[in-house]
């Protein structure tokens, strides 16, 4: 069985980021711990990161509660019968239409098994996830650590990460999605926790408050 983060290996985690890296021992000191942050496993998340690919979390969410309204019950069913019409009333690009009903034709035909998720290694997680159209490291990496809880994943790719280790580690430039894998190394096997951290601090930085955790780059 693959682990999980609890409230106490979280807790442990932080205390020993803090301790083995002064820079989130700071940001940990002055806004305390960041929140565990955790989303529901199933279809409902996994439609709700499709939309909050390349937007902002209000605007997604404010997409997906009206697709909701509209389908009464989010289930791949109902997405499948739901107009071009419907989806595009409620704020759903075409594209992002495209995704949802793959996704839901993959649950419903059991090429995506998500009640087997919890079984399998990360890497054999993201590798399922992103057999579906729509579905990229960044969703996939999102998934495994909010939905999953898994403790060391480390999504290169979100804005919010890249700007907020710019501001932490005081760089010249937002790291790019190699370069931040690289500052992750030392956070092993904790990235998940770190990853909260500094989530923790865009949040809490005026600039970026209006944005909302996160924004992403990349293709999905």
């Amino acid at each position: 069985m693959n682990s999980r983060l609890t409230l106490e290996t979280f807790n442990k985690a932080i205390t020993i980021l803090a301790q083995c890296d002064p820079d989130l021992g700071a940001v940990i000191a002055k806004l305390g711990k960041p929140p565990i942050w955790r989303r529901p496993r199933g279809f409902e998340t996994l439609v709700l990161l499709i939309l909050e690919q390349q937007v902002s979390l209000a605007s997604a969410r404010a997409a997906y509660d009206r697709l909701a309204a509209t389908a009464v019950e989010l289930a791949p069913e109902k997405m499948l019968t739901l107009r071009d019409d419907e989806y595009r009333a409620a704020g759903v690009s075409r594209q992002k239409t495209c995704y949802i009903r793959h996704l839901s034709d993959c649950i419903l035909d059991r090429s995506l098994r998500l009640d087997g998720l919890g079984r399998m290694s990360d890497d054999d997680v993201r590798a399922h996830l992103m057999q579906i159209k729509g579905i990229g490291a960044w969703t996939a990496d999102v998934y495994l650590l909010m939905a999953l809880m898994r403790p060391d994943v480390w999504p290169v790719g979100d804005i919010a990460l890249q700007a907020a280790a710019h501001g932490i580690k005081g760089l010249d430039a937002r790291p790019n999605p190699n370069q931040l894998t690289a500052i992750g190394e030392e956070w092993r096997p904790w990235r998940s926790v770190a990853a909260r951290i500094l989530w923790h601090h865009y949040l809490s930085t005026p600039r970026f408050r209006t944005t909302g955790r996160p924004r992403i780059t990349g293709r999905k």
